[in-house]
């Protein structure tokens, strides 16, 4: 992603009153975040509607020394590599194309390769027993030497000793935050998530200097849920933000498992709700494992594709330059079969793949 590619972005999705239903309405309509800055107002007026497209035509008040700052974080030098990585780009998350709700922006310090590897979630109580964090440690360790990678959100409680015990296994770990990747939250684990950038991969959709704000954690679940297969829940109060990522997790057809305590344990009531409601019960990485498959899957290979169906694809694209999601809208077909397809095409040289993610036919002669 270039200067001119991350400013249309930083710019959308700063302006007041976008939110990420109305950039993905404004995305689909003009493919990328620099065509829609080249539209005029009345094109954005047909899609939003007069009050946000008043304030699309204004520039943020924070958006200059926002770019800066991206651009300054991301050509600093650190241990990890860091990036950017936005929807419709050929390595989006193919489990977080499958959420109602995915995110277009996602900040990266780490290893990026983790966010195509199957992934458990594993989340309960900040204020979690020695038991509980013994217990979500063990787990988390055998679940990544049996080569998941867990995912957590870098609380304290079950979230660190989670990733603690991911990070001694091949698997490793990603921490999702609710903050920006310069602020990590809690303070308290500032040094475990540097050992994460090193060795796992941290992610967030909020821009660098977001402060921990509270309603951004209940909305980071859907991440933490949506980039697993399934999510464990190890100790859990009833009003557990916990159990948000459980519920989340259910709603995108993920697995959900729980830990069973004692009938007397504040921690253990949400847990057993949970079992309650048909979450399978967890004594046991084996039992996860029996679940979602001894060994994690490898990724699917898609089928050759006859030629004719390469033809409608062309024609679908046209020979003016086309985005992901506008052909997506335009064929109907999934980002990750769309993408794999628009890959055999450009190794044919068939097409040409554009600055900002935009594909456009070759022109032969």
């Amino acid at each position: 992603m270039d200067r001119d590619e991350l400013g249309s972005w930083l710019r959308l999705l700063e302006t007041p009153g976008v939110g990420r239903e109305s950039a993905r309405r404004l995305l689909a309509a003009f493919g990328s975040p620099e065509s829609v800055f080249a539209a005029e107002t009345g094109a954005w007026r047909s899609v939003v509607g007069a009050p946000i497209a008043a304030a699309l035509a204004q520039v943020p008040g924070r958006w200059d020394s926002l770019l800066h700052t991206t651009c300054d974080w991301l050509a600093a030098s650190s241990d990890s590599p860091r990036s950017l990585l936005a929807l419709g780009d050929v390595d989006y998350p193919e489990a977080l194309l499958q959420t109602a709700d995915p995110p277009l922006l996602l900040y990266l310090d780490g290893h990026r390769e983790l966010l195509s590897r199957p992934g458990i979630a594993i989340v309960g109580s900040r204020s979690a027993s020695p038991q509980g964090c013994d217990n979500a440690r063990g787990l988390a360790r055998e679940l990544s030497r049996a080569g998941w990678c867990v995912v957590s959100g870098l609380a304290l409680g079950i979230d660190g000793a989670a990733h603690e015990g991911a990070l001694l296994g091949p698997g490793s770990t990603i921490a999702v935050l609710g903050t920006g990747l310069d602020n990590p939250y809690p303070k308290r684990h500032q040094q475990l998530a540097r050992r994460i950038a090193r060795e796992g991969l941290l992610v967030s959709e909020y821009p660098l200097g977001t402060a921990p704000l509270a309603a951004n954690f209940p909305q980071r679940n859907r991440l933490i849920a949506g980039l697993t297969r399934g999510t464990l829940v190890v100790e859990a109060a009833l009003q557990s933000g916990s159990l948000i990522t459980a519920r989340l997790a259910a709603e995108a057809g993920r697995e959900v498992f729980a830990i069973p305590g004692s009938i007397h344990a504040s921690l253990s009531r949400g847990c057993h709700q949970l079992i309650q409601q048909g979450a399978k019960l967890v004594a046991t990485a084996q039992d996860i494992l029996d679940e979602l498959r001894p060994d994690p899957p490898p990724r699917a290979v898609a089928p050759p594709v006859p030629a004719a169906a390469e033809n409608s694809l062309l024609q679908a694209l046209g020979h003016d330059p086309m985005s992901l999601d506008a052909l997506m809208a335009r064929t109907g077909e999934d980002a990750a079969h769309l993408s794999a397809r628009l890959l055999e095409l450009e190794l044919e040289g068939q097409i040409q793949r554009l600055p900002g993610q935009l594909f456009q036919r070759r022109v032969s002669g």
